[in-house]
């Protein structure tokens, strides 16, 4: 295991884990899909293309990303001169673990290509054989580098549950400590994705829902982005006001759910709220409805991840301490790269070192079962 250099602040007397980084498309080593594919799938990829002087990704003979530098996304390598001229220093495993001892995280938990978005493939066994490439690759050559310190999250198949399933136990015998469901694919409101929150119980794997759907904005425009940014967290709350009331939730009480990159600046209303509705619509109806309040499902289950909270030394004391889980976002324009201990300080600081022990490390290491 590759030993860090941890820069500490005066509230940082702990290993940092970052529980919501990312490895996008354009920086992925170009044989991550090429290689594992089956032959029959190989020409529509995902497979990267030379065009108009560039190296494109393309998927179905469609532009999916640029291969490389992303001019004008202004990630945070970005913003420092010369560091990553090709754009392909955060699929460099060895890369990432120097920018991660420069930033003074120990650990972090890594969303691969399409996070937000999900693959876009209409059939059920292509995408199928793009997510296994992945899921394979990023235990393979990736995690591998550092076990422990790089935790890439395999992607699970919304093609049905019993696909699902299969990949998450396979997932499991892999070495991987949770999963990325795309919950906006898929209808939460049917009882039949109750064979995957069961399968989560079971082999004790969270299962992660990132935020990145619910909104017809795009952020590939310029003047859309800001909106997209601004407004996307929020997007989530109409999966986790399902999984709560649906009773995904109280039928599954192993099961752990994590809302990637929500922020915590609104969950404090929304807690209080899906509470006081339960209050009123649900409790005259016990045969039909959850029998606990959704404040306690949360304490039990549910985790949320935030980078920055300007409000957090007056918000965060309002939800359960030990389901807060920071981030650093690596290397989206969001992150707190290489700045982290300056947002952590200011977010946490005066609540004192436990808390930020747990929000920063605890939490996360048990949540997922890291060292």
């Amino acid at each position: 295991m590759i030993c860090a250099t941890v820069r500490r602040s005066p509230v940082q007397n702990h290993r940092i884990y970052s529980c919501d980084d990312h490895l996008d498309i354009n920086a992925l080593p170009l044989n991550v899909f090429s290689d594992r594919l089956p032959a029959k799938f190989r020409e529509a990829g995902p497979i990267t293309v030379e065009r108009d002087g560039r190296r494109w990704w393309t998927l179905n003979g469609e532009v999916i990303s640029v291969s490389g530098r992303w001019e004008g996304f202004n990630d945070a390598l970005q913003r420092v001169e010369g560091l990553d001229p090709d754009g392909m220093r955060a699929g460099d495993a060895k890369s990432r673990l120097e920018d991660m001892d420069r930033d003074g995280i120990w650990s972090s938990v890594v969303y691969g290509p399409h996070a937000l978005s999900g693959f876009k493939i209409p059939d059920p066994e292509h995408k199928k054989a793009v997510i296994r490439a992945w899921n394979d690759w990023s235990a393979e050559e990736f995690n591998d580098h550092a076990s422990g310190r790089l935790n890439a999250l395999p992607m699970l198949p919304t093609t049905s549950p019993e696909d699902a399933v299969a990949e998450l136990l396979r997932a499991k015998d892999m070495g991987h400590v949770g999963a990325l469901f795309h919950c906006f694919e898929v209808d939460l409101l049917d009882d039949k994705w109750d064979r995957l929150w069961s399968a989560a119980e079971e082999t004790g794997l969270p299962i992660n829902f990132h935020i990145g759907g619910g909104t017809n904005l795009n952020p590939k425009e310029v003047q859309q982005r800001a909106m997209f940014a601004a407004i996307i967290p929020l997007q989530i709350d109409e999966p986790f006001a399902i999984m709560i009331y649906n009773g995904s939730l109280e039928r599954h009480p192993g099961f752990k759910m994590v809302l990637a990159e929500s922020g915590i600046g609104w969950l404090p209303y929304m807690v209080a709220r899906l509470d006081a509705t339960w209050k009123k619509h649900c409790l005259p109806f016990p045969s039909e409805t959850i029998s606990t309040p959704p404040s306690e499902l949360f304490k039990r289950q549910v985790y949320a991840t935030f980078e920055e909270e300007p409000l957090g030394p007056e918000l965060i004391p309002l939800l359960p301490i030990d389901n807060i889980m920071w981030a650093c976002d690596y290397p989206h324009p969001d992150s707190t790269w290489p700045d982290s201990a300056a947002a952590i300080d200011h977010a946490l600081g005066p609540l004192g070192e436990e808390a930020v022990r747990k929000v920063t490390g605890e939490n996360c290491k048990r949540l997922y079962n890291l060292p």
